[in-house]
């Protein structure tokens, strides 16, 4: 199946940071997929913009190798990289001062959909913001996409999206998580709200308990300094954890509307309750043989920065009162995943006995690897011996039941720069969205380190520190596996 194309506006994106690292591992990548698949119109331009000082030339062979590392298969594609490359320009900016800035508003035009991607430190949102205003570079119409942290802590975010606010209205601003840019994540709404199967079960009449987990083998590498500023529930939690949990518990909302969308996200992160610091688990990853711990990666050998965190979340409304939200994330563990599970109730009255009674419907939404949906069922096992029952998923890989190629379906990065584009902020987090995450998040680290909280150790390789499968036993219920 190939999946249809729909080019956009003609545009001019420049991207400051454009010689950085998620230039190069993402944005530039993505840009000339989206440029191979057709999406970009002939008069469409990119203008790299950075303080490294290099000519148009330099910046394209940049992307040329950029591409050469970091893309799949196109990266083959000589002539579409050479015609790609055409479209590219560059400049040389201070972001603090004025050099470049005259430069790049000679090479911005008029009459095309204007974005700015901010792939720099928050510390620079608020230069750049002034500085496109100043030189008359951006415009009522014009549009920037700002990277995650969006604070640390709810007075950074407030004085963050403030700074935002004094150039730009809330509907240029573009808060991008590359999570919600996942297929999956985008067909959370597609299965709730598009099927009379499941709308009618999505309560707590008939679910028992919803996990949430994002799973990592990697460790912290060379982000060591910046996580361990961070720690799993402001790198993590706060955002990704945070927007999946309002995409699954959500409101239908009155339309399929930008606003409309993330009014009713924002109503679930108002009703979350305060967690009881019984009901969450910080851990640690241990040094294992020659891989060193997370305090060696850190490189700080009295942190007590989380690499794990696992909690259990109420919802204050009618739809969700007494279901539990387990969400759990931690780097170093078994295995890659991240999945959502909906574990329904046990039937009311079981005409079995025994083992045989205790099945359970679970619909699983996977995220990564391998994006899908599967439903556990119980049916009975084939053969002769009596009714006995198994639980058998109705599986629906992605690239398998619509027929994709593993490179076929979008990044997530390209899925969301197209629909700035467009104009589209469905999946993007809007400035009070953040602010109310901040609310609920700082309390829980407050409290930590208040009490002087250490993590738990855990060995690498595991499913986590031991404590957080107590979490769930307790409550007579287990964690799904994690597999990749």
């Amino acid at each position: 199946m190939v999946s249809r194309v729909i080019p956009v506006d003609a545009f001019d994106l420049v991207i400051f940071g454009g010689t950085g690292d998620l230039a190069r591992r993402k944005i530039l990548p993505g840009l000339f997929r989206r440029f191979l698949s057709g999406q970009m119109t002939e008069d469409s331009r990119i203008i790299g913009a950075a303080r490294s000082d290099m000519d148009a030339d330099g910046f394209r062979q940049l992307v040329r190798d950029a591409i050469a590392e970091f893309g799949g298969a196109e990266s083959k594609e000589a002539e579409a990289i050479d015609k790609f490359a055409a479209r590219l320009d560059y400049v040389s900016i201070d972001a603090k001062g004025e050099g470049g800035w005259s430069d790049l508003a000679g090479k911005v035009r008029d009459g095309v959909v204007k974005a700015f991607y901010f792939s720099v430190a928050p510390s620079l949102f608020g230069d750049l913001a002034e500085r496109l205003h100043l030189h008359h570079i951006a415009d009522a119409e014009s549009r920037i996409v700002v990277e995650k942290p969006f604070g640390r802590d709810l007075e950074s975010a407030r004085a963050l999206n403030q700074s935002l606010a004094e150039h730009f209205q809330e509907s240029q601003i573009y808060r991008i998580d590359h999570y919600l840019g996942k297929e999956t994540v985008q067909n959370l709404m597609a299965i709730r709200f598009g099927n009379v199967l499941f709308e009618p079960l999505w309560n707590n009449h008939y679910v028992d308990h919803i996990q949430i987990t994002v799973a990592e083998t990697v460790g912290v590498g060379g982000r060591g300094s910046y996580y361990d500023k961070a720690g799993a529930m402001r790198d993590m939690v706060q955002n990704h954890l945070m927007q999946l949990l309002c995409l699954i518990a959500m409101e239908p909302p009155n339309k399929f509307e930008a606003d409309e969308v993330r009014t009713e996200k924002l109503k679930v992160i108002r009703a979350l309750q305060p967690v009881d610091h019984h009901h969450i688990v910080r851990g640690q990853y241990d040094k294992d043989g020659d891989e060193p711990s997370y305090r060696e990666d850190a490189e700080n050998p009295r942190s007590f920065t989380e690499s794990f965190v696992a909690m259990k979340v109420g919802i204050d409304n009618w739809r969700w009162a007494g279901v539990p939200f387990y969400m759990r994330t931690g780097k170093k563990l078994k295995s890659r995943a991240s999945e959502i599970a909906v574990v329904f109730k046990d039937l009311g009255h079981s005409i079995f006995e025994g083992d045989e009674a205790r099945h359970r419907n679970i619909l699983a939404i996977r995220l990564q690897p391998n994006e899908g949906i599967d439903l556990q069922v119980t049916i009975k096992e084939p053969g002769p011996g009596g009714m006995r029952l198994i639980d058998v998923p109705l599986d629906m890989t992605f690239s398998e039941a619509l027929q994709l190629e593993a490179d076929e379906a979008p990044d997530a990065y390209e899925r969301l720069i197209m629909d700035v584009i467009r104009g589209n902020q469905t999946l993007f987090m809007r400035g009070d969205e953040v602010e109310a995450a901040w609310a609920w998040t700082d309390p829980i680290i407050n409290g930590w380190e208040a009490r002087n909280d250490v993590p738990k150790l855990y060995d690498q390789g595991s499913a986590g520190p031991d404590d957080a499968l107590m979490l769930m036993h307790r409550d007579g219920r287990r964690w799904r596996d994690i597999k990749g």
